[in-house]
């Protein structure tokens, strides 16, 4: 999944400002009444088989709802954001919203979503707490989660099994088996199979920083980690490449561009990589080999120290310019609550957080999919209190991080630096969007 640029990051924060010095001067317009016919706008991400199946919910809520009619807006990630901004600058945004965590301080805290607490049409009461918490920012319920993912090690038995390597115990293993494991793999693979690739996803870190006791981000929206452990967070990616558990850097880069089908995971030349668990059905059928989810190694070899954290795959939101707020908490109540809603879109969003839906879909679950919800409960014990929702500013983090560990794997920045580094220019832009 591409992530926008730094660049695209100052277009959109430029156009949400404008977006909420409009916000700012006027109140939003009332809502119709129940009768009235309405038409909201729906926008959403989405390859096309996610598109065929939103499109075929909307279709089942239009059949309930015959008043209220909704007109599709998908894209693509690449270039829904800046789109996004540009409307709600506009003052244009669409109706409701699939939104990203990474945003919903950023639209939600400057006024451009709608508080879906105070909408009488949305029941949140069989919804998990802690989803809804991530959903939250400033005391306002910005977005609703549209279903719980972990990050998690994606073991490709194909390439355990041609290297005569045995899958780790998950619950027991350290980051010295990870290390020596990949490490193994590379080894029968000649150059051509690597043990693991590199982990520079901002879950990546978390999980690290929360395994030391520590946490990106603070409640306030403020940094909140020794620049020491974020030092050993690229440090042990450089072990890595050192000792050859993971490709060479000029490998790893080529890599980071190629699409599912054409990397080192989907063409089975790896046998370790992080996704997301709703991304199991996918690496399957690239792979066409069975893949074995993994909790993530600690330091200490106790699986309830390993940072792991429930995340919601994305949210439905609304925007606070809504003409129709009431139809719009209805539409979004149907996504969440209603049963055939989730036999529709099953748990390509998520598992979802309400159980009542989880209990309905299950009969009907794909063995992929049986295999995540399963996952997902029995590493409940260990999952401790999510992360802090990202604050305003936090959209392109993600992207520094990555950029920072290039710097380290190719020689150009020491992992103290790149700490160093990392911290300043995070600080900056936290700072930036406060003002």
């Amino acid at each position: 999944m591409t992530i926008p640029t730094s660049l695209g990051r100052r277009f959109r924060l430029g156009a949400a400002a404008v977006a909420f010095s409009i916000l700012a001067t006027g109140c939003g317009a009332a809502g119709s009444s129940n009768s009235d016919e309405v038409t909201l706008r729906f926008a959403w991400w989405g390859n096309e088989y996610l598109n065929a199946q939103t499109e075929k919910v909307i279709a089942a809520f239009e059949a309930e709802h015959p008043n209220i009619n909704i007109e599709s807006e998908p894209g693509e990630w690449g270039g829904y954001w800046d789109k996004l901004a540009t409307k709600t600058a506009a003052n244009d945004a669409p109706d409701v919203i699939q939104m990203d965590q990474k945003y919903i301080a950023e639209y939600g805290g400057r006024g451009a979503l709608l508080d879906l607490a105070k909408q009488d049409g949305i029941d949140t009461g069989k919804l998990d707490k802690e989803a809804l918490a991530s959903g939250q920012y400033d005391g306002s319920q910005y977005g609703l989660s549209t279903g719980q993912n972990a990050y998690v090690i994606m073991a490709n038995t194909k390439v355990f099994e041609a290297a005569n390597v045995p899958i780790p115990d998950d619950a027991t293993w350290t980051w010295d088996d990870f290390m020596d494991t990949a490490a193994k793999i590379s080894a029968s693979g000649d150059g051509k199979t690597y043990g693991a690739a590199y982990g520079s996803n901002e879950a990546d870190l978390i999980i690290w920083l929360r395994q030391h006791g520590e946490a990106l981000y603070s409640a306030d929206g403020k940094l909140d980690f020794d620049t020491t452990t974020a030092a050993s967070f690229w440090e042990r990616l450089k072990e890595q490449r050192d000792s050859k558990a993971s490709p060479p850097a000029t490998v790893a880069t080529e890599d980071s561009g190629a699409g599912l089908e054409e990397s080192l995971f989907g063409t089975n030349r790896v046998g370790m990589a992080w996704w997301w668990t709703n991304q199991l059905g996918s690496l399957e059928a690239t792979t066409g080999g069975s893949i074995k989810m993994l909790r993530a190694p600690s330091t200490d070899g106790s699986s309830a120290d390993n940072g792991m954290y429930y995340k919601p795959t994305m949210f439905w939101s609304a925007s606070s310019r809504s003409k129709h707020p009431a139809e719009a908490a209805t539409f979004i109540n149907y996504l969440t609550n209603n049963p055939e809603a989730g036999k529709i879109l099953m748990t390509d969003r998520g598992v979802p957080t309400n159980t009542d839906i989880v209990q309905a879909i299950t009969p009907d679950l794909k063995p992929a999919d049986t295999t995540v919800v399963s996952f997902l409960k029995d590493i409940s014990p260990d999952i401790k209190t999510a992360p802090a929702v990202p604050p305003v500013g936090a959209g392109s983090v993600q992207n520094v991080i990555k950029r920072f560990t290039d710097e380290v794997l190719y020689d150009r920045l020491s992992p103290s630096a790149a700490a160093e580094g990392f911290r300043m220019e995070v600080d900056e832009m936290l700072s930036s969007a406060r003002k």
